[in-house]
């Protein structure tokens, strides 16, 4: 079981499609998953196709998959991006702030890192270093 975290808290999965990889593509049912060595160009044709894009974290030292997600929203992706595996609460507010939507995580996690956690972070637009320098 998994447990979707966005900033409003944890989630249980809402129904999608079954995911694809880079290699099955161009089949594909909406959604795509890319491991954190995939390059995201090979889906420049299929981005208006494809609502949610889930790039994996093998390891929570391995950010990969933070330029993975930046690359896409700068090529244009308007769909969801979910991190999935080993991301901490501690990465949430720089996985928002390079575009994914939301966080997939194992039960085993949502135990060790509460709610609490993650909504602690939730406020990721505003407090950020060039925001706490303005104002200093």
């Amino acid at each position: 079981m998994t447990v979707i975290v966005t900033d409003t808290g944890f989630h249980l999965e809402p129904p999608i499609p079954a995911f694809t990889s880079l290699a099955q593509l161009p089949f594909h049912e909406g959604a795509i998953d890319l491991a954190n060595s995939d390059d995201p160009a090979a889906l420049a044709p299929y981005l208006t196709d494809l609502r949610l894009i889930r790039i994996d974290f093998p390891s929570f030292a391995d950010g990969r998959g933070f330029t993975l997600a930046r690359r896409l929203r700068m090529m244009g992706f308007k769909g969801r991006l979910r991190a999935r595996g080993h991301v901490l609460a501690d990465q949430y507010t720089m996985a928002r702030r390079v575009g994914f939507d939301e966080v997939e995580i194992s039960d085993d996690l949502a135990i060790r890192q509460p709610v609490a956690h993650w909504l602690a972070r939730a406020d990721w637009q505003t407090h950020d270093h060039q925001s706490r320098l303005r104002a200093g």
